[in-house]
C-alpha cells in the first residue's frame, strides 16, 4: 500500500511538473490597442516581420466602430493593454490625456514637439514616443511642386480641419511658402465631410486655381471624396498623403507612410521587451515620395510638364 501511495504521489508530482513546464512554454500574448481613423497594413506586416502573430502571441484591439477617440481611449485604458498605437495628432493627444502609464506609440505626427506630445525628439519623456511625419515641414515642398505643375498659380484654396491638433502648424508653413511664391490663399475649414462640397463651391466662386489639402482625420475615412469633387470641379489639387492620389487625387509630396508604419512596429517591439518610451527617441522620416496621377490630369484637362514628371517617384497612368 505504501508503495502504491508513493507511486501515486510521484505520478501526480510528474503531472504537475509537466503542466508547469507546458504553461511556462506557452508564449505570452501581448495586447496592443490601436486608435486611428484608418488601419495600417504596413504596421501589421512590420509586427509579423518581428515574429508577432495575431492569435498566437499578439492581439490587436480596435475599439468598436462609431466610438469617439476619447471613448476608444477609455476602453483601452480599462483593458490595461500593453501599449496603445495611435494615428494622427488628434488621436494621439486624446490618448495622452487618458493615460500616463500605458506606453503610447504614434505612427505619424506632423510636429510632436509643437503639438506638446514630447519634450524633445531625442528625449520624449513620459509614456509616449513614435515617428514624425514632418507633414507641416513638407507643405512648402509640396506647394513648390504644385507651382511647377501650374506655373501661373496665383490664387489657391486651402482645406483644413481646425479641430485637428496639427492643423495650425500646417497652415502656418503653407502660408509661409505661399508668401514666398506670391500665391494668395483662401482658407476653408472642414468640420465634417458634409462641408467638402460647400468648400469646393466656395473655392470655385473665388476663382481658386488650385486646392491644397492639409492633413486631418476628417478626410481619412473617405480618401476618394476630395479627389471626386476636385475632378468634378476640374480643379488641380495637392494632397498630404499617397492614398488620396491613388484614389484619384492629382499629386502629393510626403513622407512614405508605409515606411513610417513599418518602423513603428519596431517601437512596439522594444516596449514589449521592456524599454521605456521615454528612452526611445522620436524618429523623422527618411523616405519621401512625389506621386503624380496622369489619369486625373487628363480628366481635368491639365498637361503635366515633362520636367515635373521626371522628378516623380511614381506616375499613375
Amino acid at each position: 500500500m505504501k508503495k502504491a501511495a508513493l507511486l501515486s504521489t510521484l505520478v501526480v508530482a510528474v503531472q504537475l511538473a509537466v503542466a508547469v513546464i507546458a504553461e511556462a512554454q506557452q508564449p505570452k500574448i501581448h495586447r496592443i490597442g490601436y486608435i486611428s481613423s484608418t488601419k495600417s497594413g504596413a504596421f501589421s506586416q512590420g509586427l509579423r516581420d518581428l515574429g508577432y502573430v495575431e492569435g498566437k502571441n499578439l492581439v490587436i484591439i480596435y475599439p468598436g466602430a462609431g466610438k469617439t477617440f476619447a471613448e476608444s481611449a477609455a476602453e483601452l485604458v480599462r483593458l490595461n493593454v500593453d501599449a496603445i498605437v495611435t494615428g494622427g495628432a488628434t488621436a494621439t493627444r486624446t490618448v495622452k490625456e487618458a493615460t500616463t502609464t500605458i506606453p503610447i506609440v504614434f505612427l505619424q505626427d506632423p510636429d510632436p514637439v509643437g503639438n506638446g506630445l514630447v519634450t524633445t525628439l531625442a528625449r520624449p519623456a513620459g509614456n509616449i514616443t513614435g515617428l514624425s511625419s514632418m507633414t507641416a515641414d513638407l507643405a512648402g515642398k509640396r506647394l513648390e511642386l504644385l507651382r511647377e505643375i501650374l506655373p501661373k498659380l496665383s490664387r489657391m484654396a486651402v482645406l483644413g480641419q481646425s479641430a485637428n491638433a496639427g492643423n495650425g502648424i500646417q497652415l502656418r508653413e503653407t502660408e509661409r511658402a505661399a508668401a514666398t511664391l506670391g500665391v494668395q490663399l483662401q482658407y476653408l475649414d472642414i468640420l465634417s465631410v458634409n462641408d467638402v462640397e460647400t468648400a469646393f463651391r466656395e473655392a470655385s466662386k473665388a476663382r481658386a486655381e488650385a486646392v491644397f489639402v492639409l492633413a486631418g482625420p476628417v478626410f481619412n475615412p473617405q480618401p476618394a471624396l476630395l479627389p471626386q469633387y476636385a475632378v468634378k470641379n476640374r480643379i488641380p489639387a495637392a494632397y498630404p498623403r499617397s492614398d488620396f492620389v491613388e484614389e484619384g487625387g492629382l499629386m502629393t509630396y510626403a513622407a512614405n507612410r508605409a515606411d513610417l508604419d513599418r518602423r513603428a512596429a519596431t517601437y512596439v517591439d522594444k516596449i514589449l521587451k521592456g524599454t521605456k518610451p521615454a528612452d526611445i527617441p522620436v524618429e523623422q522620416p527618411t523616405k519621401f515620395e512625389f506621386i503624380v496621377n496622369l489619369k486625373t490630369a487628363e480628366q481635368i484637362g491639365l498637361t503635366i510638364p515633362p520636367k515635373v514628371l521626371a522628378q516623380a517617384d511614381k506616375v499613375i497612368k
